[in-house]
């Protein structure tokens, strides 16, 4: 077993060194932002533009796909940065104040130890500290590639609200 493993490491060792060599593609041609990689002067930013509504003012878009991160709704200004010992998005989305303020509760997985396997209780686990990890601003941004994915859903709750701490362990014995 080791032989295959370090066969199979050698080839591919020897593929990218022999990819290293081409000369042929520029480094301007491989990648989507179509600029040299190794120099970050000449990268020309998008002009993208964010939601300027605040918190409770504008729509929610629909998930990517179950379970998917939902997109933050509203802009971020002076909610930056969130640390483990400052996170304004906790004022309005910690489960104990969501409904009062008439915004989105953190979903329970966001209140579960995943490497202890055990709930944290009315604390955000110390993992899910970092919303903007998987979480990011709506924009109007134009895809840099096309796409046809369209995400099929087990019901209309399930567009809106995560159920991931109950199906995690769907289909594994």
């Amino acid at each position: 077993m080791k032989n295959k493993i370090f066969l199979v490491s050698a080839a591919a060792a020897l593929f990218l060194a022999a990819c290293a060599m081409n000369n042929g593609v520029s480094s301007e041609q491989i990648g989507l932002r179509k600029a040299n990689l190794n120099n970050e002067n000449s990268v020309i930013l998008s002009d993208i533009n964010y939601s300027g509504l605040g918190a409770g003012e504008s729509a929610l878009l629909e998930r990517a796909f179950e379970n998917a991160p939902p997109l933050i709704s509203h802009n971020l200004d002076g909610m930056l940065p969130i640390t483990k010992e400052s996170n304004s998005c906790l004022t309005c989305h910690d489960k104990a104040i969501a409904s009062d303020v008439g915004a989105i509760a953190a979903p329970a997985s966001h209140y579960y130890d995943f490497w202890k396997n055990k709930p944290t209780g009315d604390m955000i686990s110390e993992i899910r500290y970092n919303c903007t990890q998987c979480h990011v601003a709506q924009s109007d941004a134009k895809p840099l590639v096309g796409n046809t994915f369209k995400a099929e859903f087990k019901n209309e709750a399930s567009k809106k609200k995560s159920n991931l701490l109950d199906v995690m362990n769907e289909g594994v014995k």
